[in-house]
């Protein structure tokens, strides 16, 4: 059989009970079928019932035939549709049309140049030649590579997983860390975890940091009429102490629960000069590679509509990367197709981004995010408990989401204003939110575009991936509910 039975009979077993269980008042049938086949999906995907590709053609195979995307009525016409079978499959083919799926993958072929030229491996090198001592210190400098570049680069796909990521694939490929091998616990597992949340960390800290970060200053602006704005400068004195002191703590969480194979590589600078040395002077390719992603990182970062008024996509500027690539035979075609991970990941973040666009699009997140905030509100609390409950919902609601601008258009909104009725001070209360917008980032796979882009790299399990986003979120929690709070009590912020 091409599936696990005992795991796809309990992932049936979640969709036929949720399935069948009256929709509550205010929640369209279709919309609750449709929650109820993606926890069902969710649940297989966990259970691993089949490949995490093949649970995704299954999604968008279901979602076509059930048509639980399409309404009864036609918005555009106001009269039934015509054809919904056909509507259906168009829906469920639709995040095949979705720039950041595409960034994604294209990005995740990029980096097969930084490999195939060796220039990743030399990256790799000169890093363990500063920091290479023990493996604390190599985690620490991928913290600080991804702090540096944050600011000016408002896809942390591009950054996360374009940029930083093969470098760090690089140091652990250098100590024979390999998930293709089995030994991806030797030391890769560890640095993919800090890569991941290194990343989410700096979202947090800047609001150019990511897209999300800009909608959600942008609907505190509209909510308060203006009087609450998010600043960059504002963000940025904000968050800067507690971020750093969650960039300061993470790579510590993280190698108490995955503690790598290789600790201490006293050697390992020396070992590193002398490969350097043995590797020569840059070759032409190499250049080239360096070349094409300095331009890259130009156009990522926003630098060409700054300096000369040309603005370009981030996707666009991936596709452009990978083209100079193929142009100058720095990668084949060949190499291309090889790239298994970027072509399975295309297709199950798709799936998973399709369903959880449509749970918003018919207003399933709408009806969640206003009986949750009606829920608080009925239970009494004061605002403060109140508002820490409204964040907590916030940021654990993302597990329905493979979209952070998704969820912040889906929710901030309305759980502002809950908050702003019930007494919050309104600057505290953004932040609290802003803060939760970055750190809902951490907790899954599919949380944001650099999530698969990691996990797909093979180095971590779910399970892994999960449990380390999961504490990494209570660990960020307690550090801006207490560090935060207090930093921004000196702000005068309440």
């Amino acid at each position: 059989m091409g599936f696990q039975k005992t795991p796809a009979a309990v992932a049936l077993a979640i969709t036929l009970i949720i399935w069948f269980i009256p929709a509550p008042e205010g929640v369209a049938a279709n919309a609750w079928h449709l929650l109820a086949i993606f926890i069902g999906i969710i649940a297989g995907i966990i259970g691993k019932a089949m490949p995490i590709g093949a649970m995704a053609i299954l999604a968008m195979t279901i979602v076509a035939l059930l048509q639980v995307t399409v309404p009864e009525i036609d918005p555009k016409t106001n009269l039934p549709f015509k054809n919904p079978h056909v509507q259906a499959v168009k829906d469920a083919l639709s995040p095949l049309n979705s720039t950041l799926i595409w960034m994604i993958g294209v990005a995740i072929m990029l980096s097969r140049g930084l490999l195939k030229t060796g220039l990743g491996t030399r990256i790799g090198y000169l890093f363990l030649s500063l920091f290479g001592k023990n493996t604390i210190g190599i985690a620490y400098s991928l913290c600080l590579s991804d702090l540096l570049i944050a600011p000016v680069t408002p896809s942390n796909t591009a950054r996360g997983g374009a940029i930083v990521h093969p470098i760090m694939k690089a140091i652990a490929t250098s100590f024979d860390s390999d998930p293709e091998k089995g030994t991806q616990n030797r030391l890769g597992r560890y640095l993919a975890l800090v890569n991941y949340h290194a990343n989410i960390i700096t979202c947090i800290m800047f609001v150019t940091a990511t897209a999300p970060n800009s909608l959600a200053a942008e609907l505190i602006a509209k909510a308060t009429n203006n009087e609450v704005q998010l600043t960059w400068t504002t963000w940025f004195v904000a968050m800067v102490v507690p971020g750093l002191v969650a960039m300061a703590v993470m790579p510590l969480v993280l190698f108490f629960m995955y503690k790598p194979e290789i600790v201490n590589t006293p050697d390992a600078p020396a070992m590193a000069r002398e490969k350097l040395k043995a590797m020569g002077k840059m070759s032409g390719q190499e250049k080239i590679v360096l070349a094409v992603f300095g331009v890259l990182l130009f156009l990522w970062a926003g630098l060409s509509d700054t300096l000369l008024g040309i603005k370009i996509d981030a996707t666009t500027t991936t596709f452009l990367g990978l083209s100079l690539f193929l142009l100058t035979g720095v990668l084949t075609w060949d190499d291309v197709l090889k790239e298994k991970g970027a072509w399975d990941l295309v297709i199950w973040f798709a799936a998973l981004v399709m369903m959880a666009n449509f749970l918003n699009q018919l207003g399933l997140i709408k009806w969640l995010s206003n009986s949750a905030g009606q829920g608080i509100e009925h239970l009494g609390l004061s605002w403060y408990w109140a508002c820490a409950l409204l964040a907590v919902v916030y940021i654990y609601a993302h597990y329905i989401f493979a979209s952070g601008t998704a969820h912040v258009t889906a929710m901030l909104g309305a759980f502002y204003a809950v908050g702003l009725h019930l007494g919050a001070p309104p600057m505290l209360f953004a932040l609290m939110l802003a803060a939760g917008t970055g750190i809902m980032l951490s907790l899954t796979h599919y949380a944001s575009g650099v999530s698969p882009v990691i996990f797909g790299s093979g180095y971590t399990t779910m399970g892994e991936f999960w449990t380390a986003g999961f504490v990494m979120s209570v660990v960020e929690l307690i550090i801006f509910a207490t560090v935060g709070l207090g930093w921004w009590k000196v702000l005068g912020y309440w």
